[in-house]
């Protein structure tokens, strides 16, 4: 028997956005009827009321954000997004529009003529090494200062705390926030897997993907083969789009103003500061987004090398 031809209309490029978009819709709708469900059982409001949603904290963890951090933040922001945005485009760019070589001089040197690539991959992998550069400032400075504490869990009961305010996330009844003082367990975990776990994942996936990786190590190659960086790195992308996605929007439906503040003023107040800085440091992340064209890059790449066209 014949199948008959689907719709012309589901070829269409809404079609899949769309029936995509819909689909999400139904799943959160779904979720959120379920946790309700689970908060009206008995055992599950006595699981919340016993572990309401903030874990232990070490005894010596500071109280406060420090200046440090907003900076830290706002960087972190700025190099996310630009390599995010770099990356899609090296990944689905087939003609690039300019190209990029390293000039043979200077304290780094190879043997032979130095490779070619394109502009967006010259510009995807110096903001990556300016946003490893800012890691390495995070990490000392966090170590130095004592904040590890704030992303570290250093109890057991984290997990159940996690658990309790995934639920009360999910059921659209938010658990209370002081940031100030203790991140809840759900974004304690979530920063501790960024930090710890994502953010050197992403690195090293890249640096095997990338020219600076020794083509001529055959047991090395042979133990962390190409093609093992290609399936993780994409997927570290896409943790770390959702990670931002999911932070801006509980930054700013969980009390905008004092979580502006926290991360952008180092307060823990109800003022606008954190929000002009807020909005400042927006405007220079989109001024930048497109900014960063060939018109633009070209002359900032060729104090590195030599650009070409083709």
């Amino acid at each position: 028997m014949l199948m008959s031809p689907a719709p012309a209309w589901t070829k269409a490029p809404w079609f899949k956005p769309t029936v995509t978009a819909v689909g999400a819709v139904i799943v959160l709708g779904l979720l959120v009827l379920l946790a309700r469900w689970l908060r009206s059982n008995g055992e599950v409001s006595h699981f919340i009321a016993t572990y309401p949603g903030h874990a232990t904290l070490h005894g010596d963890a500071s109280v406060g954000i420090p200046a440090w951090l907003n900076w830290q933040h706002f960087f972190n922001m700025f190099f996310i997004v630009l390599i995010v945005r770099s990356g899609i485009q090296v990944r689905f760019t087939t003609r690039p529009q300019g190209y990029w070589k390293r000039n043979n001089k200077g304290l780094i040197k190879t043997k032979g003529q130095p490779e070619k690539i394109s502009l967006a991959l010259w510009f995807h992998l110096t903001l990556d090494a300016l946003w490893v550069l800012n890691g390495l400032v995070y990490w000392i400075l966090l170590f130095s200062t004592g904040e590890w504490r704030r992303i570290v869990p250093t109890s057991w009961d984290v997990f159940p705390h996690a658990a309790s305010v995934a639920i009360q996330y999910a059921s659209l009844d938010w658990p209370l926030e002081n940031n100030w003082v203790n991140y809840n367990a759900l974004q304690l975990l979530a920063y501790f897997v960024t930090v710890f776990i994502a953010a050197p994942l992403a690195v090293l996936t890249g640096l095997r993907m990338s020219g600076a990786w020794p083509a001529k190590a055959p047991r090395l190659n042979r133990a962390y083969p190409i093609e093992a960086a290609r399936a993780l790195h994409f997927p570290v992308a896409i943790y770390f789009v959702a990670f931002v996605v999911l932070h801006v929007f509980l930054v700013l439906t969980t009390g905008a103003l004092r979580n502006l503040n926290n991360m952008f003023a180092s307060n823990d107040g109800e003022g606008w500061l954190g929000f002009g800085f807020f909005v400042a440091a927006i405007v220079v992340i989109v001024a930048t987004w497109f900014l960063a064209r060939p018109l633009f890059l070209r002359p900032i790449a060729s104090l590195t090398g030599s650009v070409t066209r083709n």
